[in-house]
């Protein structure tokens, strides 16, 4: 592989872009008028323009991203996350087009991209599925008559797409009701289609999830679990790993249904198992990530792999530098503190211009940044401003270092969520690990 078309923006794309350089890769991105200025523009080999800011008329014009790619040359094309990560259509393009998609085949993320399909094929190999629909809710009696069954709260959700921004929960039939609708059009707009749904909501749940990878002989390995529990709107902003007050047999259940999901699908590349465990340590299969995840570089901090290179090697079926499951450990504790540009009450965004981002560097502090100093925040996109990744010998160690990282980043022009992730660092509920998918919620609204 000599050549490589990144079609995202922001921190991945500068991140898959430094994992290029390293491997004498040249690199070709797109970018919108909105992010002319960003680092991950300045740094890539090749730059495109590709539309003005909103996605619809830039980073998702498919057809458009291709005739670039097919200019340029390129031996691949990496979706990042996001976008068009997990669109089946614009991986079949990128196939029938002689190019790789680093990812998975193009059939594997339509089977497991839509939530009925992938729910079916997990319960066919034996794995443990949340209550939910076995078919798409076409309208809001069938949906209403489904709840009525199962109970509430339950989950509304995209049928084929990921994130906050496709779920919504609903406590009662008029909850229901209200947003039925709504989520039908975010689906729509965000993922291409406007089918919805249905999953039992488990109160008090965590949301552990595990790393997996195939390579291209047929093997599939896990590189341990991450704790994406602290979300707020159905999203992630803390994550961890190894996940804290999980008992080894509860883990070593985890890893091993991980393992027999990813297997069942005949999985290649980078990929997640996303699961839901309950206070009893209950563990459901929720949904199979097709790509990369934000959170990736936990578990890169714990296990030393860099898993861009693996994607890398893996699209152009060259061996990875394993070849056993006991070859991958685990060293230590990493956090991931997503920085966003919002409020950190309201959690709204707040963009703007950074006329001043400062954070401190050193062992064991990694900051995958998608904004410097003098960049402008837009309103069109995902508010992330960097991810602050810290790593102690111990969670405790962890903890102690985060506090002095996050006290050390400043960021001036818009708002940030720092004093969010400073509050959480002395409660009791973080500092235990006991923390659950509502806990960010009862948190701001100083129930706990």
């Amino acid at each position: 592989m000599k050549k490589l078309l990144i079609a995202n923006r922001g921190e991945i794309a500068l991140r898959i872009i430094r994992t290029c350089k390293k491997m004498n890769i040249e690199t070709v991105v797109i970018y919108s008028e909105a992010d002319a200025q960003l680092p991950f523009v300045k740094e890539a080999d090749v730059v495109h323009y590709i539309g003005p800011p909103p996605i619809a008329q830039s980073y998702l014009k498919m057809d458009d991203i291709l005739q670039i790619a097919i200019s340029e040359k390129v031996d691949a094309i990496h979706p990042g996350y996001g976008l068009l990560s997990e669109n089946a259509q614009f991986a079949k393009k990128v196939e029938e087009a002689g190019m790789c998609f680093v990812g998975p085949d193009s059939s594997i993320i339509e089977r497991m991209g839509d939530k009925i399909q992938a729910r079916k094929t997990m319960i066919d190999a034996g794995v443990p599925v949340v209550p939910g629909q076995e078919s798409e809710s076409a309208d809001v009696e069938a949906a209403i008559e489904f709840a009525k069954k199962v109970g509430y709260p339950i989950m509304l959700k995209a049928s084929s797409g990921g994130g906050g921004v496709g779920m919504i929960r609903c406590d009662n039939e008029q909850a229901l009701n209200q947003h039925f609708e709504l989520t039908k059009k975010r689906s729509q707009t965000y993922f291409g289609s406007d089918d919805l749904f249905i999953e039992k909501y488990i109160p008090e749940a965590r949301h552990i999830e595990v790393q997996i990878f195939g390579d291209h002989q047929g093997r599939v390995f896990h590189l341990f679990e991450r704790n994406c529990s602290m979300q707020r709107r159905n999203q992630k902003v803390v994550e961890e790993s190894p996940s804290p007050q999980l008992s080894d047999a509860a883990r070593e259940h985890i890893l091993a249904v991980a393992i027999q999901a990813a297997t069942a699908v005949g999985y290649k590349n980078a990929g997640t198992i996303e699961m839901i465990v309950d206070a009893n340590e209950n563990a459901y299969f929720l949904e199979m990530n097709t790509r990369l995840q934000v959170e990736h570089p936990v578990t890169e901090m714990v296990t030393g792999v860099d898993l861009i290179e693996w994607q890398l090697l893996t699209a152009n079926d060259e061996p990875l530098p394993i070849t056993d499951q006991q070859q991958i450990r685990a060293t230590g504790h990493a956090i991931e503190y997503r920085l966003y540009a919002e409020d950190p009450q309201t959690f709204f965004p707040s963009p703007g211009e950074l006329t001043l981002f400062e954070y401190p560097t050193g062992e064991g502090v990694r900051v995958d940044e998608g904004y410097i100093e003098g960049n402008k925040v837009t309103p069109f996109y995902d508010p992330m401003i960097a991810k602050i990744i810290v790593h102690g010998d111990s969670r405790n160690d962890c903890l102690a270092k985060s506090q002095s990282v996050l006290e050390q980043t400043r960021v001036e022009g818009v708002k940030t969520n720092v004093p969010l992730f400073l509050s959480l660092l002395n409660r009791e509920i973080f500092k235990q690990g006991t923390y659950h998918t509502q806990s960010l919620q009862h948190i701001v609204k100083g129930e706990n």
